[in-house]
Parts: C-alpha cells; structure tokens; sequence
C-alpha cells in the first residue's frame, strides 16, 4: 500500500510539473507577440494622424513665382484646401484666408502665413502647400541634344543633370565647348564655359554648376 501510495503522489507531481511547465512556455512565448503588434500599429496610428504630408527639402526652399499652379491642402478642410494659380501680380485668394503674396517666398513661409490666417475660423489648422506645376523658373538646353527645349527648375539642377534631362547629346556634339549663357544683375550676359569630359573625368567638377532660373545652356 505504502508503495502504491508513493507511485500516486509521484505521478500527481509529474502531472503538476507538467502543466506548469506547459502554462509558463505559452506565458513567455505569448506576451511578444500579443503587445508588440499593437504597440506598433497604435504608434503608426498616432504619427500618421497628426502629420501633413512631407515635403521634399527641393520644394521648401523653391521660390514661388507669378504663373506657378500651387496645391494648397488643409487636413479635413476640402472647401479650403484647392489647386490654384499664383496671379501676375504675385498674390493668391483662398477662402477665409483671404489675398496673401505668394510670389517671393518658399512654400513653408506661405504654409505659416495660410496657417496663421486660419486659425481665426479653424482650430488648429494643418496646412501644406506644394509647387503643383513649376511655370516661374526655367531653363534652356539648345543644340546638340536629343530633346532640346525649356524645362521646369523645381529644385537643385546642375549643369550635367540638364544634359540627361534632354536626352544626352547627339553623335556631333562638341562635348569639351559647352557654354552656359546667364544674365548677371546687371542685365549683361555671362558666358561659362563647360567641358563634359574633364567634368565627368574628376578634372574640373567646379565647372558642373547649380543652374539658375533662365540660364540657358548651349551645346555646339
């Protein structure tokens, strides 16, 4: 009897131990995953809920000018938030905002002017403008070229990345007599040379510079 006694409370204890074991491996196995997800989805929740749209740095130090088309979003405002061309007089109308200048200034100075003038019809306002449609600042690649034209200067644009934008050159380039003609404040023209092959072997990379609105590059 004693030795059957014993057997039972043996087996009593492995079962005990058991389920012990069972219920301490789902604990540890079970909290990553039940609390990590959520912690997750609510944190990506959260930030996508209270930020605008982000904007490139291109597009927040571009100088808006008269003919560009803006879009001006207002987060849940769709009466306010529209496309809208910038006047030739350099102003826009928008509604409880009333006229504001925007020719001369970044997208991020007009986005807190907006902000600032609606705050008196709406609480908090979230505003974020963008540069639609680029028509105040341009640039000119004639000559050699596949696709010479006008193209739009949205943002940082260097003299090599004007050649790729039309197309490269054609097979009788004159690749080492490039020129850029710009006008100084004066009104004068400027004439800067550019040699693709020395930019391009490391020799003379200075002369790949940043373009200006109306510069205009020529490819003989």
């Amino acid at each position: 009897m004693n030795m059957n006694r014993q057997m039972q409370y043996a087996l009593a204890l492995l079962i005990c131990l058991g389920v012990s074991i069972t219920l301490f491996a789902q604990t540890e196995n079970g909290s990553p995953q039940n609390t990590t997800p959520a912690t997750t989805q609510a944190d990506t929740a959260e930030s996508g809920g209270t930020q605008t749209p982000a904007q490139t740095a291109s597009q927040r130090s571009y100088i808006i000018g008269a003919t560009d088309v803006l879009s001006i979003n207002v987060w849940k405002e769709p009466d306010v938030s529209r496309i809208i061309p910038v006047r030739s007089d350099g102003k826009i109308s928008l509604p409880l905002a009333g006229e504001i200048q925007a020719s001369g200034r970044t997208p991020l100075q007009l986005e807190k002017e907006i902000t600032e003038k609606l705050k008196t019809y709406i609480s908090d306002p979230e505003v974020t403008v963008m540069v639609q449609d680029s028509k105040s600042h341009k640039f000119n690649v004639l000559g050699q070229v596949a696709k010479p034209g006008a193209y739009p200067l949205t943002s940082t644009t260097t003299v090599l990345d004007a050649i790729a934008l039309a197309g490269g050159f054609k097979d009788f380039a004159k690749k080492k007599s490039i020129y850029v003609l710009r006008k100084k404040s004066n009104g004068e023209p400027e004439r800067i040379p550019f040699n693709y092959k020395d930019v391009i072997s490391g020799k003379n990379p200075s002369q790949n510079i940043p373009l200006q609105s109306e510069d205009t590059i020529i490819v003989p």
